[in-house]
């Protein structure tokens, strides 16, 4: 399938809004869904909504920013047995986090991952600890969206579904297989095979996550690497402002009825009801997997809609160069989150970082600080797997941990569009040539802002798969887990960064196993 980034506009322009005045209808339309409510303990939350199809929101809690500047979320309270050990008398529990885009674009993408979930499950059931000998985890696996709800999204929304907001998917794929058909009204993107190629007959764990270990399985026959590539693909019919790292915070939230069902709020909302154990274990250690292909916008809610939103209020608007007025997309994520350096004026950032003080979007430190606290005040491993718009990794170090050793995010060039067809500039040939409307970088600004793409993707066949922005705030993030030994004069790998442009995720899965299995040596 061919794919390219003319979808993407449907994704990040609410449907293509054609005029001023039909912007301005939407915005009044379209508002944030509830504003989050301040405690009088300084406590943060989100609204609670009601689901019993597993596709939309529920229970969201907001951090609690009160405690010495670290965010520290509700604490774990969950009761029950302790999870069996293996007969060794090893007891190491992974609780793994995927965060997958499920906008216009990802279809090929998830595709090319669900091929890869039986490795991924494969390597887990046979993970070595550092001194080779067999660890036999006890596996918790929770896949969401990275569809965390914006106002301009919500018109557009099908009447089936709504933002999940970090908490878990786990039907079968096929049970929601209208989620593989675009938003496009007029000639929609049908990408079903994304789900049927690797889930002919859904299978689904008995629970809202996967669990498995050497005694079994909560999946029928215990076939979890099936599971996963049912409950996997998320579809491609979410919101094109991507909020991976909100939804990631939002997931592992210990207070998420999730993660920590033993609350009444729980037993008043049918999806949680039945659920007597969490996700996020005690003593776990946590791996997190956020596949994007574009930059992380985790608003501020709510005033941070406004700047999307409010017609007054166009600061970070990038002008129609067809229509040459200001409209809300994709840009303001880059505009108003991230701030980047060209002193000498030739195209070429020296560097491009998160704004620190963004009035639109949450502050990366707020991410960073919360697996500060998962780290050193919980004594948890975190590691964290990212594929996303970085170039293709070209070597990967052959021992453990297997990471990237060239190519990836050490050669991710930060830089304006090139206008010009690829591969000598950075617009796809269907798109520069098309006759009704061709695209030239001026498109792409106004749609992404001055970054340029960090990888094009092609398949085996030459057919362009996609391009990716450079995932500046989330890269951020991921290269904070990593840390220097003192002791062993080292430097500790805790993050994996990998293409999504790459055409097998086989690498960043061993990736990723192998970082767990570096972590599981120094946990607790």
């Amino acid at each position: 399938m061919t794919m390219t980034m003319k979808m993407r506009k449907l994704d990040t322009l609410g449907l293509a809004l054609v005029a001023w005045g039909a912007s301005a209808a939407v915005f009044v339309a379209c508002t944030p869904d509830e504003p989050i409510m301040m405690d009088p303990d300084g406590t943060t939350t989100m609204p609670m909504a009601m689901t019993t199809t597993g596709e939309s929101t529920s229970n969201d809690v907001d951090p609690d920013e009160s405690s010495g500047g670290v965010i520290k979320l509700d604490a774990n309270n969950q009761t029950g047995d302790n999870p069996q050990c293996a007969t060794d008398g090893s007891c190491d529990l992974v609780d793994l986090l995927f965060v997958i885009d499920n906008s216009g674009t990802m279809g090929e993408e998830q595709l090319n991952l669900a091929r890869n979930f039986q490795q991924l499950v494969d390597e887990l059931e046979n993970l070595k600890d550092p001194d080779g000998q067999d660890v036999n985890p006890n596996v918790n696996i929770m896949v969401t969206t990275t569809d965390f709800g914006h106002p301009l999204c919500t018109a557009f929304q099908k009447p089936d579904y709504l933002p999940r907001q970090g908490a878990p998917v786990y039907t079968g794929c096929n049970s929601r297989i209208n989620r593989f058909t675009g938003l496009d009204p007029s000639n929609p993107v049908v990408i079903e095979e994304a789900c049927t190629e690797n889930c002919p007959a859904d299978i689904a764990p008995g629970n809202h996550f996967i669990n498995f270990s050497s005694f079994g399985a909560n999946v029928p026959n215990d076939d979890v690497g099936a599971a996963l590539s049912c409950i996997g693909p998320q579809g491609i019919d979410g919101c094109g402002y991507e909020a991976p790292l909100e939804t990631m915070l939002q997931a592992l939230n210990e207070g998420a009825c999730w993660n920590n069902p033993d609350q009444d709020k729980c037993d008043d909302d049918p999806e949680w009801v039945d659920v007597t154990k969490g996700f996020l274990r005690e003593d776990s250690i946590v791996g997190i997997v956020l596949i994007t292909d574009e930059m992380d916008c985790s608003v501020k809610a709510p005033a941070g809609y406004s700047f999307f939103t409010d017609i007054e209020n166009t600061i970070y608007w990038n002008i129609n160069p067809e229509l040459e007025i200001p409209q809300a997309t994709s840009a303001i994520c880059f505009n108003a989150g991230v701030t980047c350096a060209d002193d000498n004026g030739d195209g070429l950032y020296e560097s491009c970082e998160s704004s620190e003080n963004s009035e639109v979007l949450h502050p990366v430190a707020r991410y960073t600080q919360y697996l500060d606290y998962l780290t050193n005040n919980q004594k948890r491993q975190v590691v964290m797997l990212g594929i996303l718009g970085v170039p293709e990794v070209v070597a990967h170090n052959p021992l453990p941990p297997y990471e990237p050793t060239a190519g990836g995010a050490a050669d991710l060039l930060y830089r304006n569009w090139i206008d010009f067809p690829y591969p000598n500039g950075d617009i796809l040939p269907d798109e520069w040539y098309d006759p009704e409307s061709p695209t030239r970088a001026a498109n792409k600004i106004f749609e992404f802002g001055n970054i340029g793409p960090g990888c094009t993707g092609q398949d085996e066949e030459g057919n362009f798969t996609g391009q990716a922005i450079p995932p500046v705030r989330i890269r951020e993030v991921c290269e904070s887990l990593n840390y220097y030994d003192e002791d062993e004069d080292k430097e500790v790998v805790r993050c994996c960064i990998e293409s999504i442009c790459d055409t097998n995720f086989s690498p960043a899965i061993r990736c990723l196993t192998g970082v767990l299995s570096d972590a599981i040596g120094v946990q607790g």
